[in-house]
């Protein structure tokens, strides 16, 4: 399956122009479940701003693959204290996520709604980072499109809570031949476990060799 395969069904091509040497491509579209896997397939994710809803593909993609994660001391402590769960409670991972009081917030009822539905449809999916009685206390969210794990958003409630769930995202991919996580944009909290830069036309090419392969989480 190609990019343009995801791209059948969708109104939008978002190949159809040039685009702009910027983080952000073009603004509009729709949050149909048909186009959000067409932009990700073709390199691009939504994310409100400024009350417009924002189509981005960074200058420099975040991204973490096979032998990329780097697990501290005390994050390997951490994860003796956790246990998780896979697709057990999305909606409550992306509710957190979604917290207005967070800095920054991004997610909107929108994206939550578009998100809850390619869940029930089988693209979305949460990792859940569990304490020692099963609360939930971490975790992160995002969309497996072929051997690309988009991810979203993450939160935490405990330290480590959400960098243990990615390492544990980490540890479920290695089971394939080929992948690679997209964060999006790189932060000093994801530096710290290896997330790294990678250039648009580096990113495109690669997800384009890799997307493919089977969905399946």
């Amino acid at each position: 399956m190609s990019d343009r395969d995801f791209a059948i069904g969708s109104d939008w091509d978002f190949r159809s122009f040039d685009w702009p040497e910027s983080d952000a491509i073009v603004a509009g579209a729709d949050l149909e479940p048909s186009t959000i896997l067409a932009a990700y397939a073709q390199g691009l994710f939504p994310m409100p701003a400024d009350g417009e809803l924002v189509w981005w593909s960074p200058v420099e993609r975040g991204v973490l693959g096979p032998g990329d994660l780097r697990v501290s001391s005390s994050l390997r402590k951490s994860l003796k204290n956790f246990t998780f769960t896979v697709d057990q409670d999305f909606e409550a991972v992306i509710g957190h996520c979604a917290d207005p009081d967070r800095p920054a917030g991004w997610i909107d009822s929108d994206i939550r709604e578009a998100y809850v539905r390619l869940h029930h449809e089988g693209w979305a999916h949460s990792v859940e980072t569990r304490d020692s009685s099963g609360r939930l206390v971490g975790g992160l969210y995002g969309l497996m499109v072929g051997g690309l794990f988009c991810g979203e958003s993450m939160f935490h409630l405990e330290r480590d809570a959400s960098k243990a769930a990615l390492a544990h995202l980490v540890e479920l991919l290695s089971a394939r031949d080929e992948w690679l996580i997209d964060t999006q944009w790189v932060t000093p909290h994801l530096a710290s476990l290896g997330v790294r830069t990678m250039a648009r036309d580096t990113y495109l090419g690669r997800i384009r060799e890799i997307i493919g392969n089977s969905s399946r989480f």
